[in-house]
């Protein structure tokens, strides 16, 4: 289904082509005046200079050439050449029916199947999920779920740190609290025990007590040193460690993700990309396009139009060891062999801007990835406590990602039962979804590269703009349709009538902007934009509600248009938020 500008383009081109001008001006736009119109085209501005006419004069041509137009209810150009267009409720109206009949309320399927890397997550192993890891996992869920509906093949991938420096470490702190365990006697040569030395509690004190250690013992850091580089080349006693840990933590990010309701397609990590990166060095150095500098090896990235100057990108350190880069080249390697992207995807620290720059161009320079191939790096901000500075817990530590999640539930189950509505076991499962929902719109409704202030009383709220309103608009919206289908009324006329109050036609025109929002939001990789739109839907039903008592309304066609009507709000804002990563209770 072609969204309305479009619609309103295809008329206003054959308008403007049939007065002689060329059909290229007759770009339309929604009215940044409400007031004054619904949409609005201003190319006869533009046409004026290439035809040496007044544009009020070619305006006024086009106007009067669409005067008649069934699409619209008013068109008419005003100074200085402006064209102004009002849609008429009975065309509207037909569009809301056709909305209401296609699949995916006439969203078009643009995806066509093509293959998206969405990489996001980027958790470490041994180590808890923290408020820092938020972001780029709501955010790619977002992006990754957007595109799925759009019609792309979004494959998710948590891309997990799981074979640096913080293995060997803790290798040699489970060394000296456990020496007696098999993984550390040389002359052992049987088969390693299935179950870990460790449960994940012990794990997550174990890496930061190593972390603390060798900041302070340079002989425990080199031992890590050399534990992580016979990790990484094979030697069986620490790849069986390694198993332990990746077991354990796997368990527990699984859980924690999936109660943030973020999965992935692929849970690979920096280990998967390893068996890439010794040819992957040996085709750079071979083609001339690496070269030693100071000790390490180096691949320059600078271009001509380039406004700043760029660092070559390292590919390996002087003493040997590969970097970040190099894990990520393996790991593009790894996916162009196994599912060749039509684009990637990288949801991260906007600080990382450098990193990826270097790592895509090296790519495209190397011809591992076609030089059309979008790869693009959505860079985010730093979620902020009130102070200004990054969220961190009372004592000054790193929150916890589930302490944060059941923060925010506490909140918003105290602020259910303060209504006394429901029961507390009720209560306490809506909690979980209007929770999620305010932690997660909290953070996308907020462009991404923007740092926000995490506000739990100003997410919680169930006014202004925030998860809960969006909801709770749903949760009436279900109120009113279950009234509806118990007072058993004559639903024979099933059609969404022409519009006959301002507020009315407000919500159909809100409800027509709902493809090109989705579009928008994906194509711009802005999730901000999708809860823009949302917002202004809820705005917009609220206001015809307070307008009209529909279950009232004595009118039995027009109530029955109303059902309809506001069952497609309902089913829009439920296809938004799913897509954003949320749902909706049935009662709040």
């Amino acid at each position: 289904m072609k969204k309305i500008l479009d619609l309103i383009a295809l008329q206003m081109r054959a308008a403007f082509s049939a007065c002689g001008y060329d059909e290229t001006y007759a770009k339309v736009v929604l009215s940044n005046r409400p007031d004054l119109c619904e949409y609005q085209c201003n190319g006869a501005m533009a046409a004026a200079k290439t035809y040496r006419k007044k544009p009020i004069d070619i305006a006024n041509a086009v106007a009067d050439c669409l005067q008649g137009n069934e699409m619209f209810e008013e068109i008419h150009a005003v100074m200085p050449g402006f064209i102004n267009i009002r849609l008429s409720a009975g065309y509207l109206a037909d569009y809301m029916n056709g909305m209401r009949e296609e699949k995916k309320l006439g969203l078009e399927e643009s995806g066509n199947g093509r293959t998206i890397v969405v990489d996001y997550g980027g958790a470490n192993v041994a180590k808890p999920l923290h408020v820092g890891h938020l972001r780029s996992a709501v955010i790619g869920e977002s992006i990754r779920r957007m595109g799925n509906f759009l019609g792309y093949r979004m494959i998710g991938d948590v891309h997990l740190g799981d074979w640096g420096l913080q293995m060997g470490l803790i290798i040699e702190e489970l060394r000296d609290r456990r020496p007696e365990l098999v993984y550390f006697d040389e002359n052992y040569s049987g088969e390693y025990p299935q179950e870990a030395p460790f449960t994940i509690g012990e794990l997550e004190e174990i890496y930061p007590a190593a972390s603390e250690k060798s900041k302070k013992d340079e002989a425990f850091k080199e031992r890590a040193q050399t534990a992580t580089f016979l990790l990484q080349n094979g030697y069986a006693p620490f790849q069986a460690i390694w198993r332990h840990i990746m077991r354990v933590s796997l368990a527990d990010l699984r859980k924690n993700y999936d109660n943030l309701d973020v999965h992935f397609d692929l849970w690979k990590g920096e280990s998967d990309a390893q068996p890439y990166i010794p040819g992957l060095i040996q085709d750079l150095k071979d083609r001339g396009l690496a070269y030693e500098s100071q000790g390490a090896l180096v691949v320059d990235i600078a271009e001509p139009t380039d406004s700043k100057e760029l660092p070559p990108c390292i590919v390996r350190k002087s003493d040997g060891a590969a970097l970040y880069a190099t894990s990520d080249l393996g790991t593009i390697l790894e996916r162009e062999k196994d599912m060749k992207p039509t684009a990637y995807i990288y949801v991260a620290d906007k600080r990382q801007e450098l990193h990826f720059t270097q790592v895509f161009r090296v790519a495209k320079k190397a011809g591992y990835v076609a030089c059309d191939t979008p790869m693009k790096h959505v860079g985010f901000g730093t979620m902020n406590g009130r102070d200004g500075k990054p969220f961190r817990t009372r004592d000054g530590g790193v929150m916890r990602l589930e302490r944060l999640i059941a923060d925010i539930n506490e909140a918003v189950y105290e602020r259910i039962m303060e209504n006394r509505t429901v029961s507390e076991e009720e209560a306490k499962e809506t909690a979980k979804i209007v929770g999620l929902a305010a932690l997660k719109y909290g953070d996308l409704s907020n462009q991404a590269a923007k740092d926000y202030i995490f506000d739990i009383d100003r997410f919680i709220s169930f006014e202004g703009n925030t998860g809960p309103y969006i909801l709770y608009t749903i949760v009436r919206i279900k109120s009113i349709l279950g009234k509806y289908a118990s007072s058993k009324a004559d639903s024979a006329a099933t059609a969404i009538l022409p519009a006959t109050g301002a507020g009315e036609k407000e919500l159909m025109l809100s409800l027509a902007k709902y493809n090109d929002a989705m579009e928008t939001a994906f194509a711009d990789l802005a999730p901000h934009k999708l809860c823009q739109y949302i917002y202004e839907l809820s705005n917009a039903f609220n206001g015809f509600y307070h307008d009209n008592r529909i279950l009232a309304e004595e009118d039995s066609q027009r109530k029955a248009s109303w059902i309809q009507l506001i069952t497609l709000v309902k089913d829009v804002l439920e296809t938004c938020i799913d897509a954003l990563g949320f749902s909706a209770p049935d009662r709040m």
